[in-house]
């Protein structure tokens, strides 16, 4: 496999002349923004083909739900849930680019094994030190999210000493420790966790300020897609019907400085970044 950090992916995420695009797979009952409509391997395949054919850069596929309050599942059942609909879209797209959204190791490998290119640890790679072995091996990609706590508890005690301090000492933290063990530089993307231990005013800091984080020198993901609190905003409680939300929220991402956007709406989101684009970089991308 290619290092991430030398393929035209990684080299187009730190030209920074665009915006790119990851779609959402996630192959679980409890998924908080379909309710388990990508269980079945063969309609997750559909759909993550149907999202590049949209314009996806990335697809992020899943095997556990780590939304609010819910718990993990063993990590056979993941493996069991997520490599079919790898090795289904890579066998159809051998060019698609392929995220896995995990915590272990032994997920990370098979996932790998079966095309991924890029490991997405909502953790910042705390909950499981092999992964970064894995990552540093393979040469993958690492998207080093911040949660606060674990997916259980995380919106029950929400404390921070200094917002949005602790969340920036958190990535100097994760990427001093990654680069020193190995990784290069630019195969580390961070997200600040939208909705991962965050309040419904905190998100909202976090999409505006988004900038604060630039002095990493660290491409930014943001994932708003389908969250809560847009919801409350809109006040629509249906997950699925705050695409539209999701879009406003995106190109406010894309105007404060994110490389990447996470959404489960591929069509409806390459549009309105190749809009903020153009008006960010005052030109519009080939």
């Amino acid at each position: 496999m290619i290092p991430f950090h030398l393929t035209p992916l990684a080299q187009a995420i730190e030209s920074g002349f665009r915006t790119l695009v990851m779609g959402v797979i996630n192959t679980t009952p409890d998924s908080f923004s379909d309710g388990g409509k990508h269980l079945d391997p063969d309609v997750a395949i559909v759909a993550g083909l149907k999202m590049f054919s949209e314009g996806a850069d990335i697809v992020d596929i899943g095997g556990e739900s780590t939304r609010p309050g819910s718990v993990s599942v063993h990590y056979k059942e993941e493996i069991d849930r997520i490599i079919p609909v790898i090795d289904g879209i890579c066998y159809n797209n051998p060019e698609a680019v392929i995220s896995v959204d995990t915590r272990r190791r032994v997920v990370a490998e098979a996932a790998i094994k079966a095309g991924a290119r890029i490991i997405n640890d909502v953790s910042g790679f705390r909950d499981d030190p092999g992964l970064v072995d894995v990552a540093l091996e393979t040469g993958t990609g690492l998207i080093v999210m911040h949660m606060l706590g674990k997916p259980k508890t995380m919106q029950i005690e929400i404390r921070y000493n200094s917002f949005p301090g602790d969340i920036y000492e958190f990535f100097q933290e994760r990427i001093q420790a990654l680069e020193d063990y190995g990784i290069a530089k630019q195969s580390i993307i961070i997200d600040p966790g939208i909705g991962f231990g965050k309040t419904f005013d905190q998100n909202l800091i976090l999409l505006n300020r988004l900038d604060y984080f630039k002095p990493l020198g660290k491409p930014i993901l943001v994932g708003p897609s389908r969250k809560s609190f847009l919801g409350k905003i809109l006040d629509q409680p249906d997950a699925a019907a705050r695409d539209t939300g999701t879009l406003a929220a995106v190109t406010a991402s894309v105007l404060r400085g994110a490389s990447l956007v996470r959404v489960h709406d591929v069509f409806s989101a390459v549009q309105a970044c190749k809009v903020a684009d153009a008006i960010v970089r005052e030109r519009v991308s080939p």
